[in-house]
């Protein structure tokens, strides 16, 4: 009987045989297959993380406690709030600058027979190390115009409509007429028609003077008119010339702009010839005449690129440079990929090119573009070699970011808690830009 409904039974479900992986592959031999991988991946990621985020809340010395005091420190600290600020600068303005210059190389580039020799241009910096492109843009902005290519093209531009004065030292002298006012300087009496007038200074270096200066001569009295000289008066003392009038060997002052002022006002004005005279109208006549401050203007040395103003934007800059060719090949990849049709269709229908592109390239575009921003944002996040290198010691502090104060905390000034709490910060700031770059991947995997 009992064999008999064993035998009418169904039969049992089979018994459970190893599973194995979609390739055919067991699962122990693919643990096996990926465990040297594993095993690098936690001691070089898995294992300082976890110290890290350990050691931060330790003391300095590593041998106590420290609770939150570290992180306590990396929101309350000045150069750490510094720090702090210029990455959020980084983080908006960086990827923004890189993938909009991207954009535009790539979608211009590609209705030029060129175009393939301009996208080599641009992304060769990227074959250039930090290091390197560090050192090129801290000779690029060096203040000297002789030497920074930046500064040199700036006063080239400035200097074409503002040109410095030959005489930025001139003042005057013992026992001078004149007196300053305003950066320039003027007499301290009024003078008259037909009486010369003598404006002597000194401080110009013999070889500083213009090339095209003669030697100073006095002027000649001339009826209804003001006359006069400027020269560089460098009377010694007695018996070597004579002060306050020209000598044999003085230079005049060619093209020192005089003017006539009355009630505030300037009635006459002229420039001195060669030999320094000059001669003015009968307006000016009672006047006080007076030597502007553009005759004395500095020589311009450009701008201070690394001052503490402007050395963010000038990192951000080199950074730029040297990321903006990422940017544009990825772009050009999607360009490459997009269908052609619908961008005929657009300009049939009458839509402009500015039209086509915006409302058609660049919402096609969107994918690509966000992966390239949130890639960049990841990376200067981490930025360090550019701001360590071009920025000097005196705004180092004015450029500086987290990933440079978290080196300066931990192997400068012997602060290895707080520098771990400023790597767990950054971990923490990375985290969610991250999971979003992987989550618009996996999206676009789906499709």
């Amino acid at each position: 009987m009992a064999s008999a409904a064993a035998a009418g039974a169904p039969p049992g479900p089979a018994a459970p045989r190893a599973r194995k992986s979609v390739t055919g592959t067991r699962r122990a031999v693919a643990v096996l297959f990926l465990l040297p991988a594993l095993v690098l991946l936690g001691a070089l990621v898995v294992y300082p993380i976890g110290y890290s985020i350990v050691r931060s809340f330790g003391t300095n010395s590593g041998h106590g406690f420290a609770g939150l005091d570290n992180y306590k420190t990396v929101f309350t600290d000045d150069g750490i709030l510094t720090a702090l600020k210029n990455n959020v600068i980084w983080v908006v303005f960086a990827p923004t600058v890189s993938t909009a210059l991207g954009l535009i190389f790539a979608v211009l580039t590609e209705r030029v027979r060129w175009g393939t020799a301009f996208k080599l241009v641009v992304f060769m910096p990227m074959a250039i190390s930090m290091l390197a492109a560090g050192i090129i843009f801290r000779l690029v902005y060096d203040q000297d115009p002789g030497k920074g290519v930046a500064n040199a093209a700036w006063v080239s531009v400035h200097d074409t409509f503002a040109q410095s004065s030959a005489f930025p030292m001139a003042h005057p002298g013992r026992e001078s007429p004149l007196v300053p006012q305003r950066g320039g300087f003027v007499t301290r009496a009024a003078v008259h028609a037909g009486q010369p007038v003598t404006l002597p200074l000194v401080g110009v270096a013999p070889d500083k003077m213009p090339g095209d200066a003669h030697r100073a001569a006095a002027a000649h009295a001339e009826p209804g008119k003001v006359t006069g000289t400027t020269w560089q008066d460098f009377t010694r003392g007695k018996g070597v010339g004579r002060l306050g009038a020209p000598d044999p060997g003085e230079l005049g002052y060619p093209g020192m702009r005089i003017e006539a002022v009355k009630d505030g006002k300037v009635v006459a004005s002229t420039k001195a010839a060669a030999d320094g005279t000059f001669t003015l109208p009968a307006a000016a006549d009672g006047a006080r005449l007076r030597l502007p401050a553009a005759n004395f203007r500095e020589p311009y040395n450009g701008v201070e690129w690394l001052g503490p103003s402007l050395v963010t934007p000038a990192i951000i800059g080199a950074y730029v440079w040297m990321w903006a060719g990422f940017a544009m090949v990825l772009i050009a990849a999607g360009l490459a990929g997009m269908p052609r049709e619908l961008l005929e269709a657009a300009r049939v229908d009458g839509a402009n090119e500015w039209q086509v592109f915006r409302r058609i390239t660049v919402p096609l575009l969107a994918p690509v573009l966000a992966v390239v921003a949130v890639t960049l944002m990841i990376n200067v996040l981490k930025v360090f070699d550019l701001v360590y290198i071009i920025a000097p010691g005196s705004s180092q502090d004015d450029a500086n970011v987290l990933a440079l104060e978290l080196y300066r905390r931990g192997f400068a000034e012997g602060q290895p808690g707080v520098a771990s709490a400023i790597a767990v910060f950054l971990l923490v700031l990375v985290i969610p830009v991250m999971l979003f770059n992987i989550r618009r991947l996996r999206r676009e995997v789906r499709r």
